[in-house]
């Protein structure tokens, strides 16, 4: 699907009810105690036209998808939840490519970002409040990705990958993927200033 397209019918959710749209799609948000932490772009790819059940990551081609919660500050202002996975961190694939031929590259490079509203812990309602695109056609933001990218690259290729930290990076951070539970994989994330950013609620990233 074009992205265009995409970008169209994803619109046409905004204000509405994710979680509503949930129960008419027949996605499953809780299941023996456990959210599925995907619901919100599980509606959205049905929304799309994606079969339920797929047993396959949707595949859009040139583009990606992202969804991500949005809080209310207490003057009702928004604010970014969390960092926003970009993708998992192949410290094999980033010691052999430089940026411009990496897989973090090809993710960020053509993006649609849906915002939805973070309202409880249950999620018994969550408005979608805006979906935007984004690429990497800033030179600013170009560059300053990619020096975070080559920052990984070369600890990766001198210090090895136990030396990588989520205290790196200025835009996008290295950090272990998921809560603990001893795991020991990593994935790219983009910090929560980059996506107030993206979702057009910063005007600048640093």
């Amino acid at each position: 699907m074009d992205r265009s397209d995409a970008l169209r019918l994803l619109r046409q959710l905004k204000g509405q009810d994710l979680r509503a749209l949930a129960e008419r799609y027949e996605i499953t948000v809780w299941k023996d105690g456990k959210k599925n932490k995907g619901w919100a772009g599980q509606v959205l790819e049905r929304h799309l036209g994606l079969p339920l059940n797929s047993s396959r990551a949707p595949n859009f081609g040139s583009w990606e998808l992202k969804v991500v919660p949005l809080m209310r500050r207490k003057d009702s202002s928004l604010r970014v939840k969390e960092t926003m996975a970009v993708c998992m961190l192949d410290p094999v694939e980033v010691k052999k490519n430089r940026f411009e031929e990496s897989h973090l590259f090809r993710k960020l490079q053509k993006m649609i970002v849906a915002a939805r509203i973070y309202e409880n812990q249950l999620e018994t309602r969550s408005e979608l409040y805006d979906v935007v695109t984004f690429d990497l056609s800033n030179h600013v933001i170009f560059d300053a990705v990619k020096l975070d990218y080559e920052n990984v690259r070369s600890v990766l290729q001198e210090q090895g990958f136990a030396a990588l930290s989520g205290r790196m990076g200025r835009l996008i951070q290295p950090r272990t993927k998921g809560p603990g539970h001893g795991s020991t994989s990593r994935a790219f994330y983009a910090r929560t200033r980059f996506v107030a950013y993206i979702l057009r609620l910063s005007s600048s990233p640093f």
